[in-house]
């Protein structure tokens, strides 16, 4: 018998693709705005928003929402460079608060860190791998899969030569405590700001760094509010387009700005880009077929499924940060 059109069988049409990240941007800031006003009316009881600002897509977009939610006049962006931070990101912050007409404040935390020892502790860290690392020397931490995370340090001398360093764990977890204090002085100050203006703070975390623990315990992951935690990363970029995010914040890959060298957010932390983490991450959460998956992200079904065991391991050892404070009983 020959078949035609109507009794041929059909390819089943894939359901998850990478439209799957898409959104009604208008239908969802509008839904944000909603939310957080009557949380901070309802629960938070606060006049205003205060927020880090470090020029990258993530804050860029909470300040915008901030804004439209509260107006300009009562939302307040910090400014937090210290040592190691790029100027760009200090000329990125300032644009994005120009450009929703937020006031700021400049806070330079580089001298609270050096009263903490901040910059000494990790120095002194560095030279148990390096003898000769000193202040004129820059640094940041990578992770390379090897069938698991291996973390390394990599240094660069005063002349530019670059050497890289597998890292024992006692040294890898002595550089990221002493790293961790950036993020938890920048914290203190923003909730300083909060509490003399009656204001909450607005914490900037996307679903990608909320789920996976990319953030420090009492530092970045520390907020009253965090208004694009549901949010991928590939959502963000859509909201920052809707809202007006400048094109110079919309361009500019996502960095930790942590390190005196230059560092991404792949090489630091996640095992793919974010494009790709977020349609697996999306792929997981929905119970999406691994194929299907793999088809919208450009990877293999092996890919994928590694990638997924990455983000269950994740999830696991970063739990904790999560947690709020144990109690032996309930108080």
């Amino acid at each position: 018998m020959t078949m035609n059109a109507s009794t041929a069988p059909s390819r089943a049409t894939p359901v998850f693709t990478a439209d799957a990240l898409l959104l009604d941007a208008e239908a969802e800031v509008e839904r944000i705005v909603s939310t957080v006003r009557r949380q901070m009316g309802q629960v938070l009881r606060r006049r205003g928003a205060v927020l880090g600002l470090s020029g990258g897509i993530d804050s860029s977009v909470t300040v915008a929402l901030m804004a439209r939610a509260f107006g300009p006049d009562r939302v307040l962006g910090i400014l937090m460079p210290e040592r190691d931070s790029e100027d760009e990101s200090l000329t990125l912050g300032h644009l994005v608060a120009d450009a929703f007409g937020v006031p700021t404040v400049l806070e330079d935390i580089g001298p609270m860190l050096d009263a903490a020892r901040c910059y000494q502790r990790r120095d002194e860290a560095i030279r148990r791998l390096v003898p000769e690392y000193g202040a004129s020397w820059a640094c940041k931490v990578v992770i390379e899969n090897e069938g698991f995370n291996i973390s390394y340090l990599v240094v660069q001398s005063p002349d530019g030569v670059q050497q890289k360093l597998r890292m024992p764990a006692d040294v890898y977890l002595a550089v990221v405590a002493a790293t961790n204090m950036k993020q938890r002085t920048r914290k203190q100050i923003e909730y300083f700001h909060a509490d003399r203006l009656n204001y909450a703070v607005a914490g900037t975390p996307n679903r990608l760094e909320y789920d996976q623990g990319f953030f420090v315990k009492n530092g970045d992951g520390a907020a009253d509010l965090k208004p694009i935690a549901h949010l991928y990363k590939s959502q963000v970029y859509q909201l920052a387009a809707y809202l007006g995010v400048p094109e110079e914040i919309r361009r500019r890959p996502p960095t930790t700005d942590t390190w005196s060298l230059a560092q991404t957010q792949e090489e630091f932390y996640f095992s793919a880009p974010w494009q790709v983490m977020d349609l697996c991450l999306l792929g997981l959460n929905s119970h999406a077929p691994v194929e299907e998956v793999a088809g919208a992200a450009g990877l293999t079904a092996d890919q994928v499924q590694h990638i997924w065991k990455d983000i269950e391991a994740k999830r696991r050892s970063t739990r904790y940060l999560h947690e709020a404070p144990l109690l032996v009983d309930p108080a």
